[in-house]
């Protein structure tokens, strides 16, 4: 074959049309490696192909190049890996686009690169993978570590021909009939090589893994196994699909997998698995077919003779036996004449003619005969195989009827299935629609959401704190009242959105009609100017008569002038033409600015209407957010108090009375949806953070009382989202009902009166007193535990030396900051303190003011009393870990309690300060430093933990398999154990939690309340 032609046939091959490679190109190309016995002129040819530049032309050079791996010549992997690099580079560079056939150029050239390794690496494997089950065997080497490493790299191998097939079917739309199309044809096209490769490489693994089982334990394989079901649903998938693609139907009979993967743990499956056979039918005679067939004949025939033809055989004929002979066979007298030397020459060379070209048929015969020995084999193994599969078959009948009636069944699912599918996307189609239709809206009130949420959260740390203190009625109203004035602002600013929205339109409305009277104008400036230019017409005939009466002699002016007079004529008539056309366009204009403002009218009521079913349906999403933190186990940890729980009711009772109204404005008239926006918002909200602190605060009080509440919080919650399913449509709104929803929150509002907390039964004297012991005894007790902490300090640094003695000073240092920082917090509460029985006792004494609000006064005691505690327990917790005796985790709890027993002492501080008053300011600043100071012993804490402590370097080179395994027990036993004891020590904390609560009850007087009651 000539080596140009096959160039010529890879440009053609090649190239940027979005079609199929033409088989007749593909082919040439095969053969030419076959004759230069490589692949150099293939490479050649394509190094100057701009293949970085054009992704349909990457594409194209991908299949041929598959092709050619596959059914070219063996050296084309050889010279191909020289290649290598470049068509790694190309593959990342193609991998940086997402979409079309970039992305699956990458993926491609990734294959690619993955057969000519697989193939370098197992030179036994032909590129078409075609190889019986004893070459199989012998590629093994009877090793099992090779056929373990084998089985990897066809995990690898087939891996990299399912991502082309997944990118392939991912990049097309399924819904239509792309495979008839010719950009559709020119993807699915190389799909038929990687299906060819596909079939053998799943065959051989199955062959692999029962191979392997029968060699190795079955937890060894566990991987291989996982991998192989994984790949096996993604190989039956694709096959089904392209089975049915019409493309595929006439090019290629693709097989089916088996319903279930093979069963590799029951060694007697592998007589079960039967081959999957890809037959690609046989392709009719064509002018292209024959025309390869001579290629072929001339190519890989290499005879010795030339073929002469016969117009020159005859004149030989003539030369040797004379002209008469041809005509008179029976005239010998010219053949007389002839030289004996010349006859026994002719006959010697017709001699050897006939011996070189028996042997040439000798030859032929040879191969042939070879040829159908082989074909006879490959015929016996299919008479064998067809053997197989019929006995198979016999075997499968007996199961056919129940295989018949589960299909059915699986019909009539797939059936029903469908129809849900179908139904479910058009109900998604629809939710896309309404979710891209409320994404503003949802937007205008992410500030407003996040900032009441974040007041919640301050909200909840707060009252945790809070426990028995009554005086936290005070800043629940304060900060009640903050919320809503930040609410209301926020939906002022909103409000005032949609006005100047409205106001915009209205500009708009207004320079659309100023454009309009702009578009009138013109017309009439147009009409004046035809006007105009009808009074010159006019004139210009006057004087085009009174020209012909003077001038009749001079005939040639009077044609130039009659000339001019044509041409203002005929730019008079386009003049008339071009101020009708102006007309009505002004006309068209005018009709579509008046349906643009019956259009923006329109939209202006249906943007209402969406905002008000956004605000509705924003409501809904909040409160069923709030039911699903009842569900939460991070949630079982959340306390509340029922001071709190009642506030929040009968700030949700007084909502509903403003939504009342604000719904019946709004059916009034439906310009006022603001108001009523704004009201279902709060509502949501109020209902919302009901529900959270009704749960929160049934985890403080007995089962019995905790049940009723937490039932009496999910009925609200279910009433909310009725009512608010109501306020959905149009239809409903009016007759929406909201009094079973008052009826649940007055249900909750009674329970949570009667779980409010009484007072410490104290002496009215020893009230005042009792305030200034225990802030006396806070203060000494920090300065003891500074003052320890700095002994600690200066011994650790005359015994410890090294990294022991960096980490002591590191958490002993953050202690002691910590220190000074509750010190400072306690001097800012007792100014607070003074400042605000100054200015609230008037004119009687401080221990009168005390007894008046002693229920204040008993929260500034018990968290004077934690703060104390708090100090000194972190101080022995941190001797005892500067000693090497303690848990750093103590000295971590120790912290945090510090932590919360200062918030909860600044809550009480400050719950009936001014909001302007300047120690407020420095007690606020003060309970930051104490937080900051926190986390600095906690992370101090970490951070000295990871440096003592030894880090296990987990090294398992010398140990065995059983080894191993055994050690893998050990540790599952470890960690069921631990989480048995994790478990067991969360069940601890509840009930040391709910005894805690008890025991506080009996303190305040609830048993007296509930004996009352009783």
């Amino acid at each position: 074959m000539d080596l140009s032609k096959m160039a010529v046939s890879i440009n053609k091959a090649i190239n940027t049309q979005e079609v199929v490679v033409k088989e007749k190109h593909a082919r040439t190309c095969i053969l030419g490696t076959h004759h230069e016995k490589g692949a150099h002129t293939f490479w050649a040819a394509v190094n100057r192909l701009p293949l970085s530049s054009n992704a349909v032309l990457c594409w194209k050079f991908c299949h041929v190049f598959h092709k050619l791996l596959r059914d070219g010549h063996p050296n084309v992997i050889k010279d191909s890996m020289r290649n290598k690099a470049d068509l790694s580079d190309m593959s990342r560079m193609w991998g940086h686009l997402s979409e079309g056939y970039g992305k699956l150029c990458s993926i491609y050239l990734k294959l690619l690169i993955t057969k000519m390794e697989f193939h370098v690496k197992n030179p036994r494997f032909p590129g078409n993978l075609q190889m019986s089950n004893r070459q199989l065997d012998e590629a093994g080497e009877n090793d099992v570590n090779n056929f373990f490493q084998l089985t990897v790299e066809m995990f690898d191998y087939l891996e990299c021909e399912l991502n082309l097939f997944l990118g392939v079917f991912s990049s097309l739309d399924m819904s239509r009939s792309v495979s008839v199309t010719a950009a559709g044809q020119c993807r699915l096209a190389p799909l038929i090589q990687v299906i060819l490769d596909s079939s053998h490489l799943y065959d051989y693994t199955v062959k692999l893994l029962f191979k392997l089982h029968s060699c190795l334990p079955a937890d060894t394989l566990q991987g291989h196994r996982d991998r192989f079901q994984e790949q096996f649903k993604k190989l039956k998938s694709l096959f089904y699909r392209s089975s049915n693609l019409q493309y595929f139907k006439r090019l290629i009979q693709i097989p089916q997998l088996p319903e279930n993967p093979p069963n590799f743990l029951r060694a007697s499956a592998l007589s079960e698995h039967i081959s999957p056979v890809v037959v690609i039918p046989a392709e009719s005679s064509s002018p292209e077919t024959e025309h390869m067939v001579d290629l072929v004949t001339e190519d890989l025939v290499d005879t010795d003779i030339p073929v002469q033809p016969a117009a020159v055989v005859e004149p030989r004929f003539d030369d040797l036996f004379g002209t008469s002979a041809a005509t008179d066979p029976f005239n010998f007298n010219s053949q007389n004449g002839m030289r004996k030397d010349d006859k026994d020459r002719l006959i010697e060379q017709l001699t050897r003619d006939i011996q070189a070209l028996r042997e040439e048929l000798e030859s032929f015969r040879l191969e042939s005969g070879r040829l159908c020995q082989a074909l006879r084999g490959r015929v016996n193994e299919l008479e064998a195989e067809l053997a197989e599969q019929s006995h198979l078959r016999m075997q499968a009948l007996g199961e056919s009827e129940f295989l018949r009636a589960e299909l059915d069944d699986l019909r009539r699912v797939k059936e029903d299935t469908a129809k849900e599918q179908r139904s479910l996307t058009e109900i998604e189609r629809k939710a896309v629609a309404n979710e891209q239709r409320y994404t503003k809206l949802k937007e205008k009130y992410t500030e407003l959401v996040q900032s009441h949420a974040d007041l919640l959260r301050k909200n909840a740390e707060v009252i945790r704190q809070m426990t028995v203190a009554r005086a936290a009625q005070d800043e629940v109203d304060s900060v009640r009242r903050e919320m809503q004035e930040k609410v209301k602002a926020a939906a002022e600013r909103r409000e005032q959105e949609q006005v100047e929205q409205l106001q915009q339109l209205q500009r708009e409305l207004i320079s659309s009609r100023v454009e309009l009277d702009s578009l009138k104008s013109t017309m009439a400036s147009s009409q004046q100017s035809s006007e105009e230019l009808s009074s010159q017409l006019s004139t210009v005939e006057s004087d085009k008569v009174e020209l012909a009466e003077s001038l009749s002699k001079k005939e040639e002016e009077l044609a130039g002038l009659g000339e001019e007079l044509e041409r203002v004529q005929s730019s008079l008539a386009s003049e008339r033409e071009s101020g009708v056309k102006t007309a009505e366009a002004l006309q068209n204009q005018l009709n579509e600015k008046e349906s643009r403002e019956q259009a923006l009218e329109s939209q202006l009521v249906a943007a209402r209407w969406s905002t008000l079913q956004g605000a509705v349906e924003e409501a809904e999403r909040i409160v069923q957010d709030s039911l699903a933190q009842l569900d939460d186990p991070a949630h079982i940890s959340c306390t509340s108090s029922a001071d709190y729980l009642a506030s929040r009711c009968q700030a949700s009772l007084d909502c509903m009375d403003r939504l009342h109204s604000a719904r019946d404005s709004y059916l009034a008239d439906n310009t006022g949806v603001s108001e009523l926006v704004r009201a279902v918002t709060h509502l949501a909200h109020l209902v919302g953070d009901t529900i959270v602190q009704g749960s929160a605060t049934s985890h403080m009080v007995p089962v019995e009382q905790a049940d009723a509440l937490s039932d009496s919080v999910k009925a609200c919650g279910a009433e909310a989202l009725a009512l608010l399913g109501q306020m959905k449509a149009q239809e409903s709104l009016a007759t929406a009902d909201i009094a079973t929803l008052r009826a649940a929150l007055d249900g909750i509002l009674a329970t949570a009166e009667k779980l409010r907390p009484q007072g410490l039964e104290l002496q009215q004297g020893e009230l005042g007193d009792l305030v200034e012991q225990e802030m006396a005894a806070t203060s000494a007790a920090v300065e003891s535990a500074a003052a320890r902490i700095e002994d600690m300090l200066n011994k650790s640094r005359a015994v410890d030396t090294g990294i022991k003695m960096e980490v002591n000073e590191r958490i002993l240092a953050s202690c002691t900051d910590l220190m000074q920082a509750i010190k400072v917090l306690v001097l800012s509460s007792k100014d607070l303190q003074r400042d605000i029985v100054e200015s609230g006792r008037g004119a009687a004494s401080m221990k009168d003011f005390y007894v008046k609000n002693s229920r204040w006064t008993e929260g500034l005691i018990s968290a004077s009393k934690a703060v104390g505690w708090g100090a000194t327990v972190m101080v022995d917790a941190a001797d005892l870990v500067v000693q090497g005796k303690g848990k750093y985790e103590e000295l971590m709890v120790c912290s945090h309690e510090i932590a919360a027993s200062t918030a909860q002492l600044v809550a009480a501080s400050k719950v009936k300060a001014d909001k302007d008053n300047a120690n407020l300011g420095r007690l606020k600043l003060a309970s930051k430093g104490v937080t900051q100071a926190t986390a600095g012993v906690v992370a101090s804490t970490k951070s000295g933990k990871s440096q003592i402590q030894e880090k296990d370097t987990m090294d398992f080179s010398s140990m065995s398999l059983t080894q191993i395994k055994r050690q893998e027990m050990d540790s599952q036993v470890s960690v069921l154990e631990l989480e048995t004891k994790l478990q067991k020590e969360r069940e601890r904390l509840g009930e040391l939690r709910k005894k805690h609560y008890e025991l506080a009850g009996v303190a305040e007087g609830w048993g007296e309340e509930d004996e009352g009651t009783g």
